[in-house]
């Protein structure tokens, strides 16, 4: 027997651009990113939008047609903006997946087309998917119009919808031909849809940056009170990191064991799926982070003093640590969320890799849990909520 063994190397450029009010037409950064593709002159675009986002923003569709008409000679829009449900239950079956890939093949959408994503993570996760499919690969401008997909999830290189129970099951890696963070696009988000994404960068920062870390914390009132600047600075800079994860960890599909940059996520991807996405994914995230910060505490990793300042920073954003779902049980009355664990580890294969914190700037990776511990931190967690509830009770009383 004989063999052919060959090293395929293959480069992407992953580009994330920064502007405001990317659909007026004296705006040009939309066409000028297009116009870089020489493949062809003139190209097609098929625009989708998250629901959500056309009724808060009302002339958006029209503001998008407007915009294509007026840079035609470039890019030509196939049709009107296709309005698409958004949030996690978008993510919940194949029906809307199939649907955008019908759109694709009846406008004759080619791999030297384009599909804009405009919308949250949600319906960006699965519009990539439908583009990462269709054709083995069309080309996806995301627009997120988020907090958490502007400073993380948009600018990561995953697609995927949820199934048989668990999340992301079904999906690709994929490198969107460009990213373009709008930050009027956020304008209309209500507050939770605001937070939602400071826990990211709060992520990225404690096991990337301290420097970042202490950033956020010094802005934390006037994030609470959604400020725009500081809001730029911490979605600008989370972006940066999480970009530079992609580009220099050796490891951007995620083909071994190691996930740093979902820290806090194994809890939190189950408590989503416990709370029947009732609790928004960054908000299960921060509840994430708490649980691993305090185990990290108890088992000697991390020092109470950090442990109180990631604690502290995560409330003062406005961000709840206890959820009812952490302590749902089985019918051998054990914790469901830890469950999550084995999920994870299933999730990537191979062995149990889990990021915890030596320092605040400092992640490490453990390949196993004191199960223990861990329940520990859980109870912890309610009795720190509990003991919160009770002061808020005896201010207003």
């Amino acid at each position: 027997m004989t063999s052919i063994e060959r090293t395929v190397t293959v480069s992407f450029r992953h580009q994330v651009h920064f502007t405001e009010n990317a659909f007026d037409p004296a705006n040009t950064l939309i066409r000028d990113v297009i116009a870089e593709d020489k493949e062809r002159s003139q190209h097609k675009a098929l625009v989708v939008i998250d629901e959500a986002l056309a009724q808060s923003q009302p002339t958006l569709a029209k503001e998008i047609e407007t915009y294509f008409a007026r840079h035609e000679s470039v890019v030509t829009l196939v049709c009107p903006p296709l309005i698409m449900e958004g949030g996690e239950r978008t993510k919940n079956s194949y029906f809307h997946v199939s649907e955008i890939q019908s759109q694709i093949d009846k406008h004759h959408i080619d791999r030297h087309s384009y599909i804009f994503a405009v919308g949250g993570g949600a319906l960006l996760d699965m519009v990539g998917l439908a583009a990462a499919t269709a054709h083995r690969g069309v080309r996806l401008i995301r627009l997120p119009t988020t907090t958490l997909s502007q400073d993380d999830s948009g600018v990561g290189v995953k697609n995927g919808i949820n199934a048989f129970g668990k999340k992301n099951f079904i999906g690709t890696f994929a490198v969107p031909y460009a990213v373009i963070n709008d930050f009027k696009l956020l304008e209309s988000l209500p507050p939770r849809d605001k937070r939602a994404g400071y826990v990211e960068a709060v992520k990225v920062a404690l096991i990337r940056d301290r420097e970042f870390f202490e950033r956020i914390e010094r802005d934390a009132a006037k994030l609470a009170e959604f400020q725009p600047e500081p809001m730029k600075r911490l979605i600008y800079r989370s972006a940066e990191l999480h970009l530079n994860h992609i580009a220099n960890s050796g490891d951007p599909f995620e083909m071994g064991s190691a996930r740093p940059l979902d820290f806090g996520h194994w809890a939190a991807h189950k408590l989503e799926q416990l709370s029947e996405y009732r609790i928004r994914h960054g908000e299960a995230v921060a509840i994430g982070i708490a649980l691993d910060v305090i185990y990290s505490r108890k088992v000697g990793f991390l020092s109470a003093t950090a442990a109180n300042r990631i604690l502290n920073l995560l409330e003062a954003l406005g961000y709840e640590l206890f959820a009812s779902e952490l302590l749902h049980v089985d019918s051998d009355n054990s914790l469901i969320v830890i469950r999550g664990l084995e999920e994870f580890r299933e999730h990537l294969g191979g062995q149990l890799t889990v990021t915890m914190l030596k320092d605040i700037g400092i992640g490490f990776e453990v390949h196993e849990i004191d199960f223990n511990k861990m329940v520990e931190a859980i109870y912890e967690l309610e009795k720190r909520h509990a003991e919160k509830q009770l002061r808020l009770q005896k201010a207003i009383g």
